[in-house]
């Protein structure tokens, strides 16, 4: 049986090219819809299994008004959308829609679109998430394509359904969550579960790059292009070619590459500097730990360009809301640092764990397993009977101390973070990353506090 599909749209010319893309690929377009009155007749007699929904239509009520309606009755539905100001884009975003399209509509945009919001709204009115792969003894959750990540926490096992549905896709991804949570991990699974797996997958993090070399780093340039050009390099995006680009921290994108990076997503093309455009053909993963929502209502980061990314978004739980992973990740960590230091650590005294459980993990996974790699150096026996982390000792330091200013415990802070990573500033694991920071901030504030490293 044909799915039905619904189109609200008050544009006839863009509501007909829709129905002959859908009309070309099998899929049944009941009559098309301009208003909410008569997208409210459309689905009470053709009862369709989602809906092409335009934000702004003939009358009084708009597509946020239907939308409501739709979730009310589970109906999927993806929003059609050119540039909405801040408070439409905002009131679209609290329907919690299956998707956006921007116009203009590509064909494999919007049958990408439909495929990802009829398997998401499977998986949403699934009462019980199908997690037979999930090997209890261990806390290991692994796919049919083998990667894994230790877990044992339903938020979690909810997040590796995500990634094996949109895995084997060519859907664009957005992987939202603080950092230190498991983004790239995320990103790695995702390539390695889709048919892509046999080619590249290219990891830049947009926020270690300097503005001035950002271009030329994504997109490559030719010989010449510019002062210092001394040869033609390849983008990174040309790099992965036939495989998946992994964009970590898109939020730190320049507005001016933001433009080009839509192109990207748009014609999949790149133009390095000083040379032609050239298509390419590459999945594209994002990643941030900012809430872009609120970047774009700030005007930092493009509506359309938001739209584009956020097609299947997959958002990765911090640390703190799943405190059933941290001793089987803490377990797991101090196992693997032993073994590289060649001591037998079999476990934690009670009160360790304790401490483990009740720390909030501001760093998340990438700060227990920091610690758990200094615990390995300083444990003597085969228990883990101290809880080696420094910013717990300086909270329950004697209270008869001088208290210290803010700029003081600034210092120390970022001192006891640049410490924790070996003074890496940026790029993965770095302080810039923990801290939350841009580098240019906290190479800044380092100046500003005179801050050295100890030889």
């Amino acid at each position: 049986m044909k799915l039905k599909i619904l189109i609200v749209e008050d544009q006839f010319i863009e509501a007909n090219n829709l129905r002959l893309i859908l009309d070309r690929v099998g899929y049944a377009v009941v009559p098309i819809a301009a208003s909410f009155v008569e997208a409210m007749e459309m689905l009470e007699r053709h009862k369709p299994d989602v809906v092409l929904l335009d934000i702004y239509l003939d009358g009084a009520l708009t597509g946020v008004d239907f939308a409501k309606v739709l979730a009310s009755r589970t109906v999927p539905f993806v929003y059609l959308s050119a540039n909405s100001n801040r408070k439409i884009f905002l009131a679209a975003k609290a329907t919690k829609p299956y998707g956006f399209l921007v116009k203009p509509f590509r064909q494999r945009d919007v049958l990408a679109a439909l495929e990802v919001a009829l398997e998401l709204h499977r998986e949403v009115q699934k009462v019980i998430l199908n997690i037979d792969t999930l090997d209890k003894d261990k806390g290991m959750a692994e796919s049919e394509d083998g990667f894994s990540i230790v877990t044992q926490s339903t938020l979690m096992k909810s997040v590796l359904e995500h990634i094996k549905l949109a895995g084997p896709s060519e859907t664009t991804v957005l992987i939202l969550g603080e950092s230190g949570t498991g983004k790239e991990l995320a990103a790695k699974a995702l390539h390695k579960s889709s048919r892509r797996n046999g080619r590249p997958l290219i990891v830049v993090n947009c926020a270690a790059l300097p503005p001035s070399i950002i271009e030329s780093e994504l997109f490559g340039h030719e010989k010449g292009s510019f002062t210092g050009a001394h040869e033609k390099r390849i983008g990174k995006f040309e790099e992965a070619d036939g495989g998946t680009i992994f964009l970590d921290e898109i939020g730190e994108l320049p507005a001016d590459l933001q433009v080009k990076f839509l192109r990207v997503l748009q014609q999949k093309e790149i133009q390095p500097v000083g040379g032609r455009t050239k298509a390419v053909d590459v999945r594209i993963i994002a990643a941030t730990n900012r809430h872009l929502d609120e970047e774009v209502a700030a005007g930092r980061f493009r509506m359309d360009l938001y739209y584009r990314l956020n097609v299947f978004p997959i958002f990765i739980p911090p640390l703190r809301d799943r405190r059933e992973d941290i001793p089987l990740l803490a377990n797991f960590f101090i196992r693997k640092f032993a073994d590289r230091e060649r001591k037998i650590i079999t476990g934690f005294a009670s009160e360790v764990i304790k401490q483990l459980e009740n720390y909030d993990w501001p760093g998340n996974v990438r700060e227990l397993e920091n610690l758990m790699e200094r615990t390995a150096l300083l444990t003597k026996g085969p228990i883990v009977t101290e809880f080696y982390n420094k910013s717990e000792s300086i909270k329950a330091s004697s209270p008869d101390k001088k208290l210290k200013s803010i700029t003081e415990n600034e210092r120390d802070h970022i001192i006891a973070t640049l410490k924790s990573c070996n003074w890496k500033v940026y790029g993965p694991g770095g302080a810039a990353e923990l801290l939350q920071m841009n580098v240019s901030t906290l190479n800044s504030r380092i100046k500003k506090l005179g801050i050295q490293k100890v030889r």
